[in-house]
């Protein structure tokens, strides 16, 4: 009897363990849905924006606001797809578009354009209700100091390299006063893969910019780098992580990178050919990492099949573990939101919405 109520104790601890539920499964016999992005300002607020696609291949765009921490989500009917979402507080927050930027001070249930603002935005970051940056297509980056009213071009831009036909900024992310923003220069091939055949991984121009006094001024490193900087993640203890993914004819799908936002070097810290990552996040007065994306089981990194999603989460960043997840959830792209490590989700471009589970321990 012993042994029993011991082998019985131990598989509840195996049970208790962290883990991702899906909390949202979009469901629609004729439609399918793609989640772009997901904020969660706080443990009870989230927003997510998107698209559904006919079976005519017509797209409609959505938004899903929730305030019960996505136990339930309301659909939202807005003009134009959101690309990406930046929000201060339970209340306001701002929503890229492919043809501009619009603001919601109701938690997402209703937006309104911001008629001045430029288009081909890919980022928003806001320090308050006023000062903020968008970055985007056509080496542009924009700063607002008056909630979006009005736009400047940052002078920093003209100091940097590269074609703006094919130049991009892709991420924004601060931290305090403490600020980075990534880009990329991907001019066209000169010679053309054959048919059926992936482009070969090149080395492209990559461009880092940093601030140390919350965007007043900025200092411009340029590189010669293979793959995109794409996610970017700030702590107030001077550390960051920085993701890069690779095309298919390279060795690894992606790495992650930690940073040390005080004496600028970086390490890598994990890749492995068998996981894509396409999120990074650490916290506030936290050591913990957190890193999002799918699985890969063949040669194919984006293969149009999503793949099984894949957490990882770590300590010392030297040991990964993978956290339990739903087997149903799928992805091509997965995106990590929450106000701290214990009230997390993450969204797949597949339509799905997953919450972190942490059992309360049972002290009986």
């Amino acid at each position: 009897m012993k042994f029993f109520l011991l082998g019985a104790a131990l598989a509840g601890l195996a049970t208790a363990a962290p883990h991702w539920d899906i909390q949202y499964r979009y469901q629609h016999a004729e439609n399918q849905l793609t989640l772009n992005d997901l904020s969660f300002p706080s443990a009870e607020r989230g927003i997510a924006c998107g698209y559904t696609t006919d079976r005519r291949g017509n797209n409609r765009s959505l938004v899903l606001v929730s305030s019960d921490g996505g136990t339930q989500w309301t659909e939202v009917q807005v003009r134009e797809t959101g690309i990406a979402l930046f929000f201060l507080d339970d209340s306001a927050g701002w929503m890229a578009t492919d043809r501009g930027v619009w603001a919601t001070a109701e938690s997402g249930r209703s937006w309104n354009k911001l008629v001045n603002a430029p288009s081909g935005i890919l980022r928003l970051w806001f320090s308050d209700r006023n000062h903020g940056f968008a970055i985007g297509s056509r080496k542009r980056i924009f700063e607002t100091k008056n909630g979006g009213d009005s736009w400047t071009l940052l002078p920093v831009v003209s100091e940097v390299q590269g074609d703006p036909q094919y130049s991009s900024f892709g991420e924004i992310a601060f931290s305090g006063k403490n600020g980075m923003i990534s880009g990329w220069n991907l001019p066209p091939r000169a010679v053309q893969p054959a048919k059926g055949e992936a482009p070969p991984e090149i080395p492209r121009l990559t461009t880092m910019l940093e601030t140390r006094d919350g965007g007043a001024t900025w200092k411009k490193n340029e590189i010669s780098l293979f793959g995109q900087i794409t996610r970017l993640s700030l702590t107030p203890q001077g550390t960051g992580l920085g993701l890069i993914e690779f095309k298919d004819n390279f060795d690894y799908p992606s790495e992650v990178y930690r940073l040390n936002l005080y004496n600028g070097k970086s390490e890598r810290v994990l890749r492995r050919k068998d996981h894509a990552v396409t999120a990074v996040r650490l916290f506030a007065g936290s050591i913990q990492a957190v890193v999002a994306g799918y699985e890969i089981t063949g040669p194919v990194f984006r293969s149009v099949v999503p793949g099984k999603l894949r957490v990882l989460t770590t300590t010392d960043y030297v040991n990964w573990t993978d956290m339990n997840v739903d087997a149903r959830a799928v992805a091509h792209n997965a995106i990590i939101a929450g106000p701290d490590e214990n009230n997390l989700w993450i969204a797949t471009d597949t339509g799905m919405i997953l919450h972190l589970v942490i059992p309360v321990p049972n002290t009986q």
